[in-house]
């Protein structure tokens, strides 16, 4: 990420839309720091191991050669989710499993993202648009929504170049005008890899059901739909499908997604919109 950055100031923008989600990284974007130029040391001044476990070792950031373009543009980060960076419904205990860690792991990882947000508000004098004497609190990072998107990957960003979360599904909403759209819709018919409690947390899903405010039916058509009846019902949904039309793997749900999806929509159109 921190080179596809660089790339992009060398063109020489004023402005970067970091779109972010799924990541298979945990570092708070510290990864991404180090491309840019920043320095994260131990206490005797070595530089800690990278990725999330190295951080446990974090004392201080050395920004004497970070990007000063990178401060210099304006940042705009879509995620899409509302996880906060660390706790229970940060970024290591909902994500992390997912990708495999366990629930020591979890827990190093968690540790890790909260010592890297500590270090950054020691060495900053000002973080998240705020200022003042001495180092700042650690809580508006650690509480903001949404920066447990993709690992943390934002952290630095909004740390030091004071960049500015944005819900993704939202963003693309008003992009096309989806309210509008909605004043005139039958039937909301919209996607999602699988379909969870995580579909409701800000994603896009959560984003169309906000924009229909009940207004119209929304139905959910996904790779895999792990809510129940009631629960699909209770979250506002009309119905949740599948694609599935029987035992698949993941590779020939995506081999055969356009022609499952069609199939699938014909399928709903049928049953809600008979005429």
């Amino acid at each position: 990420m921190g080179t596809l950055i660089l790339a992009a100031l060398d063109a020489g923008v004023d402005e970067i839309l970091l779109c972010i989600g799924g990541s298979a990284t945990s570092d708070g974007g510290a990864g991404m720091l180090r491309a840019l130029g920043a320095r994260l040391l131990d206490a005797c001044g070595d530089e800690v191991d990278p990725g999330a476990r190295g951080l446990a070792e974090l004392a201080r950031i050395d920004l004497a050669a970070f990007d000063p373009r990178a401060r210099a543009v304006r940042w705009r980060i879509a995620c899409d989710v509302d996880n906060p960076l660390t706790g229970p419904r940060g970024a290591a205990a909902v994500f992390g499993p997912q990708k495999g860690a366990s629930s020591e792991e979890v827990a190093v990882i968690d540790a890790g993202l909260d010592r890297l947000a500590a270090v950054l508000c020691e060495e900053l004098d000002s973080v998240v648009g705020g200022a003042g004497a001495g180092a700042p609190s650690v809580e508006p990072l650690l509480n903001m929504p949404g920066l447990g998107a993709a690992g943390g990957l934002a952290l630095g960003l909004v740390a030091l170049c004071g960049a500015e979360l944005v819900p993704g599904a939202e963003l693309v909403s008003e992009a096309v005008g989806l309210p509008e759209l909605l004043d005139h819709a039958d039937l909301v018919m919209t996607g999602e890899g699988r379909l969870d409690a995580q579909s409701l947390d800000g994603k896009v899903v959560s984003s169309v059901l906000a924009a229909a405010a009940g207004r119209v039916p929304v139905v959910v058509v996904a790779g895999s739909v792990a809510l129940t009846a009631a629960e699909t019902r209770q979250a506002g949904l009309a119905a949740a499908f599948s694609i599935a039309q029987g035992p698949a793997s993941l590779a020939e749900l995506q081999t055969n997604c356009l022609e499952l999806l069609t199939e699938t929509s014909a399928q709903v159109c049928g049953l809600i919109l008979p005429d």
